[in-house]
């Protein structure tokens, strides 16, 4: 939407006036076939980053060269990823290979790479200078350890532009936020469901997000949360100040209604229109017997849990219904299996790994008592390997935020073979 473009740049620019400096901005984004930047809008005097590396098959080539030619400008001002997960696993590459990424900085030459054709290659090798000053800074900045990195990095950096900060990539927001991105405000420009753009944040500065929903930009219908008779929709023009509402979208005349499974908070009205922030998404609910344990609500017990394990730091999650785990989850009731990423504990006692289960039955009065009548099994828990959760991504296929409940099948041996204990 070009509206929406728009008014992201005004307040883009209220907010941070330096922000909208010509190719002052890097795009961390994996677009597969298709240029452009994760907002949807193509402003190529604002990108320091060749649109054509975005494009690649491969999600780690594409997110490792656009770190590069980020990594050129040292004067950048914003730095915009469509993903928090993005981000997160392009800084990962960052620690990863530094010295090789230096060496590409200081040749002006990209090395041959899994996942980069050469055509391409040959393609923006061409945009490429030696610059060894540079490539000194990047060696001297990754000497010291990666807190602050990005900053350091980058010491003109203003704001770190995303396209959600809900849900499954709170996670990763949070990790940013403590470590690599330490210091730097995050910016969630557009609210987005169903392939459509439904509203804008006019408030860069504000920690927590909220979106004004915009009239003309999809057709939009919300189904009250809590009640008890037949749900009706209701429209923009009748909702409540701090009720949540069920989101129905028709992005288009003569499409589909479409249930987008995202509940919305309504937390208050600018110029008659409502703001909300996103609550959760139905989508992504555990439930073998009915209980429905939301998305947020299984973070916040594990969270809770990782407080009882000292020196453990999550990376990363993903739950499996037993259901979908067939034979090999054996003959026992209904259960969830949780795959875990742990940095600072190599292992878990049965002890420890009961805890989660403890905490959820402890959060969660329906699950107890459903795991005190012995319809529900014990929750079983499992470690994993550095990385599985990157590959993970990548298997996806498409830049979408990280599942937190897996249903595909197919993506089941990646997990349980990445499993350490």
């Amino acid at each position: 939407s070009p509206q929406g473009s728009l008014l992201y740049l005004d307040a883009l620019g209220a907010a941070f006036p330096r922000a909208l400096a010509r190719r002052g901005t890097a795009v961390l984004h994996w677009s597969p076939g298709c240029p452009r930047g994760p907002a949807g809008w193509p402003l190529p005097t604002l990108y320091c980053t060749p649109a054509a590396a975005g494009t690649l098959p491969s999600r780690a080539a594409a997110l490792r060269l656009q770190l590069l030619f980020a990594l050129r400008q040292r004067a950048l001002r914003v730095l915009e990823a469509g993903l928090p997960a993005e981000l997160h696993d392009s800084l990962l590459a960052l620690r990863a290979e530094w010295p090789q990424l230096a060496q590409e900085l200081a040749l002006g030459r990209l090395s041959p790479q899994p996942g980069l054709p050469e055509g391409v290659r040959d393609q923006l090798q061409a945009l490429l200078t030696p610059d060894a000053a540079r490539a000194a800074e990047l060696r001297a900045e990754c000497s010291r350890g990666f807190e602050g990195i990005v900053s350091r990095l980058w010491p003109q950096l203003e704001v770190v532009v995303l396209r959600t900060v809900h849900g499954a990539e709170r996670l990763y927001c949070d990790s940013l936020g403590q470590a690599d991105c330490q210091g730097l405000p995050f910016y969630c420009p557009f609210y987005q469901a169903a392939g459509a753009l439904l509203g804008v944040n006019l408030w860069p500065a504000e920690p927590v997000p909220r979106f004004l929903l915009c009239p003309d930009w999809a057709f939009c219908e919300f189904l009250p949360s809590l009640v008890n008779k037949e749900p009706r929709t209701v429209l923009l023009d009748e909702l409540w100040e701090g009720r949540e509402y069920g989101l129905v979208v028709t992005a288009q005349p003569g499409e589909y209604r479409c249930c987008t499974g995202e509940v919305l908070k309504v937390t208050g009205f600018h110029k008659q229109c409502p703001t909300v922030e996103p609550v959760r998404r139905e989508s992504q609910t555990l439930s073998v017997r009915g209980e429905s344990i939301p998305e947020e609500q299984f973070y916040k017990s594990l969270c809770r849990t990782l407080r009882m394990w000292p020196g453990a730091r999550l990376i990363d999650y993903i739950c499996v219904e037993s259901s979908l785990l067939g034979d090999s989850s054996g003959p026992c009731a209904p259960h969830y299996e949780v795959f875990m990423e742990l940095q600072g504990l190599r292992d878990l006692s049965e002890g420890q790994r009961y805890k989660l289960d403890q905490c959820l039955q402890e959060d969660f009065p329906i699950y107890k008592s459903f795991r005190l009548k012995g319809s529900i099994g014990p929750l079983r828990l499992h470690l994993v390997r550095p990385g599985t959760f990157t590959r993970l991504r990548e298997a996806l296929g498409s830049p979408t935020p990280m599942p937190r409940v897996l249903h595909e099948e197919q993506l089941l041996p990646l997990i349980q073979g990445s499993v350490v204990s």
